[in-house]
């Protein structure tokens, strides 16, 4: 793997994100993924960003939060960071081909409350590549500042799945069956939840759009967005403003559909979302306070 310097470049804008999906697409059956590939060590800066209050809102209503309120859910600056990832793992250089990577895991940490009227810096880089015992997983951090402070961080991963000979890392073992949580609400989910859902994130993935287009990548009906699960959690959930967040995608969510949210008491410890007919276990998480 390469160990060049990191390079920043600064945006002046949001990236499109249609052009980064088509590009994306084309060079998708180039790549050739493996855990030792050479890495871009690319930086991307974008200041100065402000808020689109009207999408935020959609965003809001979407996934369940309350609308109106001064501060971001504790998912949103994902969505904001989503371009420049995107932008990343469409290039040339991303060893790994963009049709049919994975969302497996996203970790945030928040520091204080975020104003939706502020001024934020974002930043994101691929922090690294790792074997997977289906194929390998990137790493990419997302940092959001207001002026020198850091106030919000994420790590998510990405699997793109090949073949593999390698054994499996103890942390890519799956888990045993876990009984589920206490469950505090059925969500009957429409068909058009990804749709709205992309609208408002701006991640128009055709496996969430469509039942047609889902089937061209093995899916019977359309799936839910990862971050879509998780946000709806969350929302019902609740975060503190100073909060650390984890959680593992385990399985898609077909939609229509119909769920069951699970959770501990209190506004932290452990939150899941399961089928409500199988109890497949779809999306789980904890939430605790920062610092810990």
């Amino acid at each position: 793997m390469t160990t060049a310097a990191p390079t920043t470049r600064t945006l002046t804008g949001v990236p499109a994100l249609p052009p980064l999906l088509a590009r994306g697409a084309l060079l998708s059956p180039l790549k050739r993924p493996r855990p030792d590939a050479d890495l871009p060590r690319t930086r991307l800066v974008l200041p100065g960003l402000r808020v689109d209050l009207a999408r935020l809102s959609a965003y809001e209503r979407a996934c369940g939060f309350a609308t109106g309120a001064d501060a971001l859910p504790v998912t949103y600056p994902h969505v904001l960071g989503f371009p420049l990832a995107m932008r990343l793992m469409s290039a040339r250089d991303f060893p790994l081909p963009l049709l049919g990577l994975v969302h497996t895991s996203i970790g945030i940490t928040r520091r204080t409350a975020m104003p939706a009227h502020a001024a934020y810096s974002l930043a994101v880089h691929v922090e690294g590549l790792a074997p997977h015992r289906r194929g390998t997983e990137a790493t990419v951090v997302t940092e959001v500042r207001t002026g020198a402070d850091l106030v919000w961080e994420s790590r998510s991963t990405y699997l793109a799945r090949h073949r593999t000979d390698a054994a499996a890392r103890p942390s890519d073992a799956p888990s045993g069956p876990r009984d589920p949580l206490p469950a505090r609400a059925e969500w009957r989910l429409a068909g058009d939840v990804g749709r709205r859902y992309g609208a408002a994130s701006g991640d128009r993935n055709p496996i969430h759009l469509h039942p047609l287009t889902a089937r061209l990548f093995g899916f019977p009906r359309a799936i839910a967005h990862g971050m879509w699960t998780v946000a709806r959690c969350l929302a019902e959930h609740g975060a503190p403003d100073a909060a650390v967040v984890r959680a593992r995608f385990r399985a898609p969510v077909l939609l229509p559909g119909t769920v069951v949210y699970g959770a501990e008491d209190g506004a932290g410890g452990r939150f899941e979302l399961r089928g409500a007919r199988d109890g497949r276990l779809h999306v789980c998480g904890d939430v605790a306070p920062y610092p810990a």
